[in-house]
């Protein structure tokens, strides 16, 4: 609920496979812009920066699907964005969507997690 999820179709792979690839490009990331983003945990290392939380890529870890309601006094939806709306958002708040937004939202884009899901994505990362 206060960050992003990006997806990436990946051919059947073991999750360690996946989990070690995350890792990796975190420190990657890292490395190129350490004045913007962290891929340890620590809270110290943290402050004011993005933090790639490569663990959730773990067969252990959950996470909230695609199109669920948050449980909260006023429930909002996880929602696929697009690129443009993730690189026009000015506010964190721009990227809050309730149960009506994402009806209206698939009525207008379609189901923007269907790439994620076509077999024939897996390997190629989405521009």
């Amino acid at each position: 609920s206060k960050g992003m999820q990006l997806y990436v179709p990946v051919r059947e792979t073991p999750w360690q496979s996946t989990h070690g690839y995350a890792k990796s490009l975190a420190q990657q990331v890292t490395e190129q812009r350490p004045e913007l983003v962290v891929w340890q945990m620590s809270k110290e290392l943290r402050s004011g920066k993005v933090l790639i939380d490569w663990s959730q890529n773990n067969a252990a870890k959950t996470t909230i699907a695609v199109y669920s309601l948050r449980a909260r006094p006023h429930p909002t939806v996880s929602t696929p964005i697009t690129w443009d709306e993730l690189t026009s958002c000015t506010s964190p708040d721009d990227l809050v969507f309730t149960a009506t937004d994402v009806l209206e939202r698939v009525d207008e884009h379609g189901d923007l997690f269907a790439g994620v899901l076509d077999t024939k994505n897996a390997g190629r990362v989405p521009r």
